[in-house]
């Protein structure tokens, strides 16, 4: 199975761009989307039939033109569900998880805590909801794939301004310790396990040139069951991917689909 998750900072711009084609030759069983800003009616009649190869499962926010998260998939009749059950996250269409046997893959766009940092309070109430519900699916045998935009570097080497940063949202140092809190609970970060002193980047703002300068940070992740670690192929990390702030990520691993 190959899962590809990617921020694509709205999804009918993307659809109008040259790297559409890319996940439309990318082989990917799974496309789990973020930001997608958009709901499926406003969607032109050409949009619609670049998903055609899909069956989709839309989780937009109530908002119009803000977050909401989509998850393509190429077998039909999977078992989907949306949300946490808060309204507070649900509203803003932050998650789909989707079922393959005991398997539970989450398409994940993570709050952002904002310059001000007024939000960090609301984002770490939000790991702390999906991390509960993570530990009851592994209390009864499931197995979980996380994938999604985290906006969390967790460690130094995944951002090119450390230091810079030590007071900036997304490299907080209670946000970096959510992720610690999922790998104490039976979490890997995949991409940092199978290449531990590997600097590459999945996200660069806009302005000043930061993607053709390298100033980027990695915020896109797959964190995935422990016990899923052996089934793993490869993780690559697609920053030649453009179309959005954000480049794709996949996995491939092995899960019979």
């Amino acid at each position: 199975m190959r899962i590809i998750t990617w921020n694509v900072n709205g999804l009918r711009s993307v659809l109008s761009k040259e790297s559409w084609g890319w996940i439309e030759q990318s082989a990917g069983d799974l496309i789990l989307l973020q930001e997608i800003k958009a709901k499926p009616e406003q969607l032109s009649a050409d949009q619609q039939s670049k998903l055609a190869q899909w069956e989709g499962v839309w989780n937009p926010a109530v908002k119009p033109g803000y977050s909401g998260v989509l998850s393509l998939s190429r077998q039909r009749g999977l078992a989907f569900g949306k949300g946490l059950g808060i309204d507070s996250f649900d509203n803003e269409g932050r998650v789909i998880y989707t079922r393959f046997g005991d398997v539970w893959i989450f398409n994940i766009y993570f709050p952002n805590g904002r310059n001000d940092l007024t939000r960090v309070p609301f984002k770490m109430d939000f790991y702390d909801l999906l991390l509960k519900r993570c530990v009851e699916i592994h209390r009864q045998g499931g197995h979980i794939i996380l994938a999604g935009d985290f906006n969390t570097s967790h460690r130094a080497i995944d951002l090119r301004n450390p230091k810079a940063n030590e007071h900036a949202t997304g490299f907080l140092p209670e946000e970096r310790a959510k992720i610690d809190l999922y790998l104490e609970n039976g979490f890997c970060d995949i991409f940092r396990y199978l290449y531990p002193e590997r600097v590459q980047y999945t996200w660069w703002a806009y302005h000043s040139n930061a993607r053709s300068r390298g100033t980027g940070w990695r915020l896109d992740y797959f964190l995935i069951s422990k016990s899923l670690v052996k089934r793993v192929v490869d993780v690559v990390i697609h920053d030649q991917i453009q179309g959005s702030d954000h480049c794709p990520v996949s996995l491939d691993i092995d899960l019979l689909f």
